[in-house]
């Protein structure tokens, strides 16, 4: 008898995308195997959901209702719902979509090989939703969808209480790992040929709160760059509130933390971040860029930005362009506000009517392509080291370029070497002909390859006889682009970002 298949999908941000890395794993572990991509279906498939968009749900029972006849014409398929909706939303799940056979929260994902066999052998659905975290999700197997660059998480939950944001409602207060954890973890990692790895949390830099040691994350960075054989260290996301001087003079003096910046400014408007209780103000966060700079020059320093939040007047927008301007970010994340149910916001008086919103989202955003275009202009002429990446360029194949990423995490198209093969993992030394807005192109074939471990493990993982992956892919957090239609009001990535 063949193991039985899966296939998980996933939305929403990158701990979404970590937790389904430890999905993977644990199935994998109770004898499941990755369907083959393209394939007509999967024994099992795994949804990890994201309830931060208004219409979530409305996603969510569309992908659902597609299944219907493949699990009719499929004795023995199951269908998991697993994420941020399944925590909020429970029984509804089931009573909306009583082909579901497994219902598990944001808390217990180590339960799902359990539940599935459960709900097998019962023939009737498991819902298991507990309301504290079980078992830190780094403690779990897992199945990378890199083999040269990793997430690792270092906390999870948040201890703020933004009014647009749902997450601490769904992933609870925020529970930091212990640093030798995290350092087991990284070095674990870099034993298997990573040389990337990005910390990451739902408000990162406030990793140590719960024992009181505001400079542990500043100290965590320096710690993990001290592992020998990690080339690049990334963090995502920072909280304005709680970023320090100590953690600027760590990512300058650390020569493994990479030049890069997100820093989530929503608004420029105080009074709009007061009713969002964001706990800073422009001045604040104005004066930690220009610390950044002043630190790091050379830093790319991305951000999140909601148009539309309630009650936002012309002048409070007009705030929000006027730090867009002094920031001059390399990236930004823009977003028209929705209701997210459950959120203090969602009831607010001051709705933003959908035609103003629309035309100031377009406003910044063709603020923000300019001052882009403008900062990557600045990168032409210099060499680069860049990481040679896995599906980062979409039309790689048509223009025979290989895309990876640069230190500071800008998108890097450039022409295959000439008499060498650069794999993923792989560092390529290239020279920037020209700049676009959300791209860099390097013209001329790269100047050198520098073969890595990393290469050395893509290479070991493509030659093994392994169904190829379906699904999100991990690969690096990356800077992005404003999308050209209007987005929902989210962070980066979804609900990590803070």
């Amino acid at each position: 008898m063949s193991a039985r298949t899966y296939e998980v999908r996933t939305y929403g941000c990158q701990m979404n995308v970590h937790d389904s890395e430890r999905l993977s794993g644990l199935l994998e572990g109770a004898g499941y195997v990755r369907a083959p991509e393209g394939s007509d279906g999967a024994d099992v498939v795994v949804f990890n959901t994201c309830a931060v968009r208004e219409n979530a749900d409305n996603r969510l029972y569309g992908n659902l209702g597609q299944l219907v006849p493949k699990k009719a014409a499929r004795p023995g398929m199951q269908i998991a719902v697993g994420g941020c909706l399944a925590q909020k939303d429970r029984d509804t799940i089931v009573k909306r979509a009583p082909w579901v056979d497994v219902v598990f929260g944001t808390h217990n994902i180590g339960q799902l090989p359990v539940l599935l066999e459960r709900a097998r052998i019962a023939e009737e659905a498991q819902v298991e939703i507990v309301e504290s975290l079980e078992t830190f999700p780094s403690t779990l197997p897992s199945r990378r969808e890199s083999a040269y660059a990793a997430w690792v998480a270092i906390s999870v939950g948040c201890n703020n209480t933004c009014t647009f944001c749902i997450v601490p409602a769904l992933r609870g207060k925020e529970k930091d790992r212990r640093p030798g954890d995290v350092l087991a973890e990284v070095e674990a990692l870099v034993a298997e040929g990573v040389i990337e790895v990005t910390l990451l949390g739902q408000n990162v830099n406030a990793y140590g709160s719960d024992i009181g040691d505001r400079e542990a994350f500043g100290k965590l960075l320096r710690a993990t760059g001290g592992v020998e054989g990690l080339e690049r260290i990334r963090f995502t996301s920072p909280h304005p509130r709680d970023f320090t001087d100590d953690v600027i003079a760590a990512m300058a003096e650390t020569p493994t933390v990479m030049h890069q910046l997100h820093m989530p400014l929503q608004s420029g408007s105080d009074r709009v971040l007061k009713a969002m209780r964001r706990s800073y103000r422009q001045d604040r966060y104005l004066g930690i860029i220009e610390k950044v700079r002043a630190a790091m020059p050379d830093a790319a320093i991305t951000t999140d930005i909601i148009v539309g939040f309630p009650g936002e007047t012309e002048e409070d927008f007009e705030q929000t362009l006027h730090v867009v301007r002094e920031a001059r970010f390399a990236q930004a994340f823009t977003f028209q506000y929705s209701k997210r149910p459950g959120t203090p916001a969602a009831d607010m008086d001051g709705q933003i009517p959908k035609a103003v919103v629309q035309e100031r989202y377009e406003r910044l955003v063709a603020l923000q392509e300019e001052i882009s275009w403008e900062q990557n202009k600045t990168q032409v002429g210099r060499t680069l080291e860049v990481l040679v990446a896995e599906g980062e360029g979409r039309k790689d194949d048509a223009t025979r370029r290989l895309s990876g990423r640069a230190p500071d995490n800008r998108l890097v198209h450039f022409e295959r070497p000439e008499g060498q093969r650069a794999r993923p993992g792989d560092m390529v030394t290239v020279e920037i002909t020209y700049a676009a807005p959300h791209h860099l192109l390097a013209e001329r074939p790269a100047l050198s390859v520098r073969r890595t471990r990393a290469g050395d493990a893509w290479e070991r993982r493509t030659a093994a006889p392994a169904p190829q992956p379906a699904g999100v892919m991990l690969g690096l957090p990356t800077i992005g682009a404003p999308a050209p239609a209007p987005a929902e009001a989210n962070t980066v990535g979804g609900c990590v970002l803070d």
